[in-house]
């Protein structure tokens, strides 16, 4: 018993370090080169556990996604200001709209293994700055870069990306297939910050939270 403790003991002490080093060492290590003078504007945002994308509505983003506007979200509605892109879990994702249907084995298999998807929402304006928004701007490059990971991230059908049928917290939200798998150690919030990597901004080395990512997306940037 006092082995199994001891063991235990050292197991949080890795990953607390894991995560402290995480956030404190840059991703990539030194800043990249400026590709260009930044007029896109995009936005992190947060919940305690998990982490989105938000990019602002045009024509070219909607001519991209077209196919959210096939599986009726109104991206042509002169209020939709945004869409947002996660990625994670499908079990989690699917099975836990709301706090109080939290389960057991969702959250097993978020913590082992699991099947992953992207959860698309479309937005109004969002407050900015606010506690759980971060926004950056980032040149037409790095823009088109991000737009083509969160592209990348859909699961490819005969038909293009493969909607899940029935799964959606409201009338303005689609659930999609996703390609990778979820897991404790490559989860929502490490795909959040791939992305802004791809973007031109710089994370942490390894943020599993949203609370490492927020540090280190202050820290540099």
């Amino acid at each position: 018993m006092r082995r199994a403790l001891r063991y235990l003991a050292m197991l949080l002490a890795a990953v607390v370090l894991a995560a402290t080093l995480g956030t404190l060492v840059p991703r990539p290590l030194w800043p990249a080169a400026a590709a260009g003078e930044g007029t896109r504007h995009i936005l992190v945002l947060k919940n305690p556990i998990h982490t989105d994308i938000a990019v602002p509505l045009d024509d070219g983003v909607r001519r991209r996604f077209a196919f959210l506007a096939g599986a009726g979200l109104p991206i042509e509605a002169p209020e939709a200001r945004y869409i947002v892109f996660g990625w994670g879990g499908r079990a989690f994702y699917l099975e836990t709209p709301t706090w109080s249907e939290l389960k057991a084995m969702p959250v097993l298999k978020a913590l082992t293994l699991d099947a992953s998807v992207m959860h698309v929402d479309v937005a109004g304006a969002i407050k900015d700055p606010h506690p759980d928004v971060a926004g950056f701007v980032v040149d037409e490059q790095h823009f088109s870069a991000l737009l083509d990971y969160i592209a990348a991230s859909f699961q490819q059908g005969s038909d293009g990306p493969v909607a899940i049928e029935n799964a959606g917290y409201s009338t303005y939200d689609r659930f999609y297939e996703a390609n990778g798998h979820f897991n404790a150690l490559v989860g929502c919030n490490t795909w959040t910050a791939a992305g802004l990597r791809i973007a031109g901004l710089r994370t942490g080395w390894w943020n599993p939270l949203p609370v490492s990512l927020w540090w280190s997306m202050g820290l540099y940037n």
